[in-house]
């Protein structure tokens, strides 16, 4: 884990991939008490820490996750989540080349709690949540065509789903369309970038997550 950013309200971090944000039912360790213990020993905090994710990614995706430190952030930070004025840029590696160099996907998505999995339509069904990401291709190289990608809405399993349902599948993702897993289980997702308003300071915030260091990262950004 690398911290990427640190205030007293605010604190980032790489998430690698493989890590929950949050616990379930698994009971492995998570980013959260990652966080928690090394704010506990850096400030050799007597009690328990308040730290909070502002946001979740998925257990198989790598980078940038927000926390808030304090409850004002927090309540803060939820409002802007909700409102669409935190800009979050994803870096993807797919095994297709997109139908066009640059666009934006619209879908309705259901989730299958049970499956854990999400169904992505063109048209309204169901129960199901308008879901919105732009696209735009940086290259293709060796097979694949690296994406930076920027959910607007922030469904579960959005970027993963919506770029299946348009035969784009990310390298390594079996749940959606991926032939075969990669060796570290991570798939080619990575949270890349994060910007916003400090919700204390009103100073802009800009947060950059590197990528793994594997070897399908160093194919996808080679130049």
């Amino acid at each position: 884990m690398t911290i990427i950013y640190e205030d007293n309200h605010l604190l980032a971090i790489n998430k690698p991939a493989g890590m929950l944000v949050q616990g379930d039912k698994t009971g492995d360790p998570t980013l959260t008490d990652w966080g928690k213990q090394y704010l506990k020993e850096k400030y050799e905090k007597p009690g328990a820490v308040f730290l909070h994710p502002c946001h979740r990614i998925d257990r198989p995706v790598s980078g940038a996750v927000l926390f808030a430190r304090t409850d004002k952030a927090l309540s803060r930070l939820n409002i802007m989540f909700r409102d669409k004025k935190v800009q979050k840029t994803y870096l993807a590696l797919v095994l297709k080349s997109t139908p066009a160099t640059s666009g934006t996907l619209t879908h309705y998505l259901l989730k299958d709690e049970k499956r854990n999995v999400v169904e992505a339509k063109i048209h309204p069904f169901r129960d199901a949540k308008e879901s919105i990401t732009t696209y735009e291709v940086i290259r293709n190289i060796n097979g694949l065509t690296l994406l930076r990608v920027s959910p607007i809405t922030g469904r579960s399993h959005q970027i993963r789903a919506q770029l299946a349902a348009i035969g784009c599948p990310i390298l390594g993702d079996l749940k959606y369309g991926a032939p075969k897993p990669l060796e570290d289980a991570s798939i080619g997702l990575h949270s890349w970038r994060i910007e916003l308003e400090h919700p204390v300071k009103k100073e802009p915030v800009f947060i950059e997550a590197d990528v793994p260091e594997t070897q399908w990262w160093s194919i996808g950004l080679s130049d």
